[in-house]
């Protein structure tokens, strides 16, 4: 969104540093095959897109042996929250199996979640080796809470997510 360029475009100024930004679609992407070394989602393509169409797009713009990393909520937090803005029960209220497109009561935004074995399986299916799976949890101080999760649901379990996968020679 421009919102989100506006953003990245702060933070450039504030760390100095300088590199094209778009504002496009992250299954179709205006650059030609093999562009780049590094493809980063913090939330964004990799919760509104669809896994299936924009993980084998970030194949295509990454040269071998580039790293796509992305950050998800995390899939047991998707599965215990009621809806977007009710926070996270200590119960799964939806199901593990076929999750897929998530649409919420509150709004008309819709979210990608897919479970463990369907995200390896389409990384692996796209051209990546899967490197790491990071599962985080608040430090000691942390105080942040958010409508969908509460700090103690939270260090319990983990809410975010960080997948690290590398493209195949």
């Amino acid at each position: 969104s421009e919102a989100q360029l506006a953003t990245a475009r702060r933070l450039q100024h504030e760390h100095d540093l300088e590199f094209p930004l778009i504002h496009g679609n992250a299954e179709s992407v205006p650059y030609p095959d093999a562009s780049f070394d590094l493809a980063i989602s913090e939330y964004g393509a990799s919760i509104w897109a669809d896994p299936r169409r924009w993980i084998p797009e970030a194949a295509r713009l990454l040269r071998p042996g580039g790293r796509l990393i992305f950050l998800v909520n995390g899939l047991l937090l998707m599965l215990c929250m009621p809806d977007a803005e009710a926070p996270a029960t200590n119960e799964m209220l939806r199901p593990y199996f076929g999750l897929g497109r998530l649409e919420w009561s509150e709004d008309t935004s819709v979210d990608f979640h897919l479970g463990y074995g369907d995200w390896i399986r389409t990384l692996r299916g796209s051209g990546f080796e899967v490197e790491d799976l990071v599962e985080l949890q608040p430090g000691p101080d942390a105080t942040t809470e958010f409508p969908f999760v509460t700090l103690e649901w939270a260090r319990r379990w983990p809410c975010e997510e960080v997948w690290k996968a590398r493209k195949r020679d």
